[in-house]
């Protein structure tokens, strides 16, 4: 499978995880990363910190990139209003989670530069985890499945396992944006991650970003992790 051949510069490939408990502590994580880290995903644990907005201000003020993943599902006509509400943020990346009518409302919500990507499975189920919850497809159906939903709702991509990036690909086409967490440098541990890839697996599998959170947040010196990341993301792109 070929690399992603989307102009988006390899800094901008890698999207790291702010999943910390206070926004003081996502600041200083942040200014530790310095320039090395140009994009950051905020998600739920910070939407529930406090001001949400002000730190996607804070962070847009730096010349970073925003990737707000709330992965809205409600009734449709709530997505949309939602989506439509998040577009004037200048967020660049949203996440919504649901079936057909919930990806065309948030396809109809969006504006300006929002992309819009919709959850296929998140990477902590395996199928085990998918049949207890009453689906009887294995995870690489469903994962399709919703891929199919999503481009034809109208959406911008979807969030998926490196391990499924292939398939997508040979199944949408090179267009869709495929967002991968569950990324782990060789070495680092899985936590509650089953379903991982490396950095170099997941861009050969057709992947256009990676979102790391853990192996750099936890990390001794989390810049030189980044680094590290960087290092191996600009090679790939430079063969």
């Amino acid at each position: 499978m070929p690399l992603s051949s989307k102009p988006i510069p390899p800094r901008d490939r890698l999207i790291v995880a702010l999943d910390l408990p206070t926004h003081e502590a996502a600041k200083r994580l942040v200014e530790a990363l310095e320039d090395e880290v140009t994009f950051y995903k905020i998600g739920l644990e910070l939407f529930m910190a406090g001001d949400y907005f002000g730190l996607i201000d804070w962070l847009q003020r730096r010349g970073k990139r925003i990737f707000a993943d709330l992965k809205f599902y409600d009734i449709p006509a709530t997505v949309e209003r939602a989506v439509r509400a998040l577009s004037k943020t200048g967020v660049r990346f949203a996440t919504v989670h649901g079936d057909r009518a919930i990806m065309e409302a948030a396809a109809r919500g969006k504006e300006g530069a929002l992309q819009v990507l919709a959850v296929t499975v998140l990477t902590s189920l395996d199928d085990e985890a998918l049949r207890e919850m009453g689906y009887r497809e294995g995870m690489e159906t469903l994962v399709l499945q919703r891929a199919r939903q999503a481009r034809e709702a109208g959406l911008d991509g979807v969030i998926a396992s490196g391990l499924e990036a292939r398939s997508i690909r040979e199944t949408v086409g090179e267009t869709p944006l495929i967002v991968s967490p569950g990324v782990r440098p060789e070495g680092t541990p899985s936590n509650d991650q089953k379903r991982i890839v490396t950095v170099e697996q997941a861009f050969r599998n057709g992947v256009d970003h990676i979102v790391v959170g853990r192996p750099i947040r936890d990390a001794a010196d989390p810049k030189a992790a980044a680094t590290a990341i960087q290092k191996t993301i600009t090679e790939l792109f430079a063969r």
